[in-house]
Parts: C-alpha cells; sequence; structure tokens
C-alpha cells in the first residue's frame, strides 16, 4: 500500500498537467478550424456579391447611361476587393469601400423610377439584401471565433501552449461603420 500512494502521487503530478495540455492545444486547433471555416463562409458569400455587382451596374446602365463615373467606380472597387487576399483588417478596408460604391449605386437609382420597377433590378436587389444578411452573420461567427482564440492567446496560463505550439490571434472583419448602414433593402412597391 505504501508503494501505491508515491506512484498515484507521481502520476497525478504529471497526468493532470498533461491532460490540461492536451485539452487545451486540442481546444486551440479546433478553434483555429473553425476561423479558417468561417472566413471561407465569408468569402464564398463575398464571391457571390462579386458576381451580382456587375449585373446589377448592367441594369442600371440600361437606364442611366450618363451616370458612367459611378457605374465604372463600382466596378473598380468590386475589383480591388476581391483581388484583395491579406488579411481581415486589410479586406474589410476594401469591402468597405465597395459598399459606400453600392450606396452610392442605390442613391442614384433613386432618379430613376422605371429602374426601380425593373423585375430584374429588384430581383437583384433582393438577391444583394440576402447575400449581406449572409455575410453579416458569416462575419459575426468568424469575429467570435477570432475573440475566443484572441483571448486563449493572450490569457494566462493558455498563452503558454499559444506561444510553444505557435498559435495566434487574429484580426477582426469589422467594416466601417458608413458601409454597414448600406445593406440594400429590396422594396416591391
Amino acid at each position: 500500500m505504501e508503494v501505491v500512494i508515491p506512484i498515484v502521487i507521481v502520476a497525478a503530478i504529471f497526468l493532470l498537467p498533461s491532460t490540461w495540455l492536451i485539452v487545451n492545444y486540442n481546444r486551440m486547433a479546433r478553434l483555429r478550424q473553425h476561423i479558417k471555416e468561417s472566413w471561407s463562409d465569408i468569402d464564398v458569400e463575398m464571391r457571390r456579391r462579386y458576381e451580382l455587382i456587375p449585373n446589377l451596374v448592367e441594369t442600371v446602365k440600361g437606364y442611366a447611361k450618363h451616370e458612367r463615373e459611378t457605374l465604372t467606380q463600382v466596378i473598380e472597387l468590386r475589383n480591388k476587393a476581391m483581388a484583395n487576399h491579406g488579411s481581415a483588417a486589410s479586406q474589410a478596408v476594401d469591402e468597405s469601400a465597395l459598399m459606400i460604391g453600392v450606396k452610392k449605386l442605390f442613391a442614384l437609382v433613386e432618379n430613376y423610377p422605371q429602374l426601380r420597377a425593373d423585375t430584374n433590378f429588384l430581383a437583384l436587389q433582393h438577391e444583394l439584401a440576402n447575400t449581406e444578411d449572409r455575410i453579416a452573420a458569416a462575419r459575426r461567427f468568424f469575429n467570435g471565433n477570432v475573440r475566443e482564440m484572441n483571448q486563449l492567446c493572450q490569457t494566462f496560463p493558455t498563452n503558454l501552449i499559444a506561444g510553444w505550439f505557435g498559435f495566434s490571434g487574429g484580426d477582426f472583419f469589422q467594416l466601417d461603420s458608413a458601409a454597414e448602414r448600406v445593406v440594400p433593402r429590396a422594396s416591391f412597391e
């Protein structure tokens, strides 16, 4: 019996910290995968938006031929955002600019009642509104995962595991507040 007690004590000394290390390492590894997956969800929806915007611009172009500057600017902003493959913070800058450009496009549309009633335009506007809703939901999920990883990487003692195994926090995907208010709403008048 006297031999068993030291063995149990030695086992507890090594087993408990090892278990804690393994559990937290796996937690951080899963979270890193969740961050990648949630960014992929955002990327899918942004690509969908990138495909909708040229169609929207072409529809508007048919009605507002003399508004070339705004239409060209929206396409340029879309191309710039689409080409950005940097960090979430870098992507957010281009996405904010794009959404402000789309806001100008919708302001332009207000001057053309026939365009606002065009079924193709309304369908595109509705699809864009749905896409923006899905991007917002995916962004909240991504930012929640980043927040949790940042907390683990910055708080003791899990910051030790992060340092030892190369885990790092990330950037939030935050749009400029002016861009967030752009979400087009389909209005069927």
